[in-house]
């Protein structure tokens, strides 16, 4: 199995993300591992851990998942592996619900959503994002 961590899906990989039928409500899954410091574009906030400025993501699209119907379930920290093995555990992981492909899709379009998006950059060496279908 090859594990690739992006910070950005290539187009391809996100026009057929979001061109799969419709199936309402889903989990995205996030594995997320954090740039020992954080890189701004612009330079700012270099004090910062990449931990530290994901945080500042991690607040303001909360908000922004529960205001589209969805809601954070779970976040926290990878302390450990029991079962297989990775060159490297990411540092969190966190678990989102949302109602529909479609609310999911216009908040990651959304003007809020792209007025973060530099925070997400500047702390994450990379992720996963895996999408889930609850049962019954």
């Amino acid at each position: 199995m090859n594990v690739v961590n992006a910070v950005l899906p290539p187009m391809q990989q996100a026009m057929e993300f979001f061109g799969a039928p419709e199936e309402g409500p889903f989990v995205m899954v996030n594995l997320l591992k954090f740039k020992p410091k954080a890189e701004y574009a612009d330079g700012s906030d270099a004090h910062l851990s990449g931990r530290e400025a994901y945080a500042r993501y991690g607040e303001e699209v909360a908000q922004l998942v529960e205001g589209l119907g969805g809601k954070v379930r779970y976040s926290g920290e990878v302390t450990g592996l029991m079962i297989g093995e990775v060159e490297e555990l990411w540092d969190m992981v966190a678990l989102a619900e949302y109602p529909s492909l479609a609310a999911f899709r216009e908040m990651a379009m959304s003007p809020a959503m792209h007025a973060i998006e530099h925070h997400r950059v500047a702390g994450l060496a990379g992720q996963l994002n895996i999408k889930t279908k609850p049962r019954g």
